[in-house]
């Protein structure tokens, strides 16, 4: 078993610079995805900022940063920065998203205007 949900993902998806380490361990997106499914908000934003620290580019499939940022705001529902954060990512994988960036942006900005 990986000790970290980053490494984990290492294994199967590469690393910023494209490869992928040496890992002697069984990999099944499907297992990962279980990992990721009951992972904690701190572990999943670490999993982000070091696989996909540019919104534009990462070595995340979309589906998984989407996937990822979901399961944090649902862990995290009242944090306007990571809202706009998952929006910016949605956006640029649109326009199928773009109602549900749009929403974010608009509950971002109610919860700081103390809405």
């Amino acid at each position: 078993m990986h000790s970290t949900l980053t490494e984990h993902a290492r294994c199967l998806y590469g690393e910023d610079r494209g490869s992928v380490p040496k890992c002697f361990q069984e990999h099944h997106e499907q297992y990962f995805v279980e990992e990721l499914t009951f992972a904690d908000a701190d572990e999943i934003l670490v999993l982000l900022r070091e696989l996909s620290p540019r919104v534009l580019d990462g070595q995340l499939p979309v589906w998984i940063r989407n996937l990822a940022y979901r399961l944090v705001l649902l862990q995290r529902p009242d944090e306007p920065a990571l809202m706009r954060e998952a929006a910016e990512s949605l956006w640029l994988h649109g326009p199928a998203w773009d109602e549900i960036a749009a929403g974010l942006a608009r509950r971002a900005d109610a919860l700081e205007s103390g809405q």
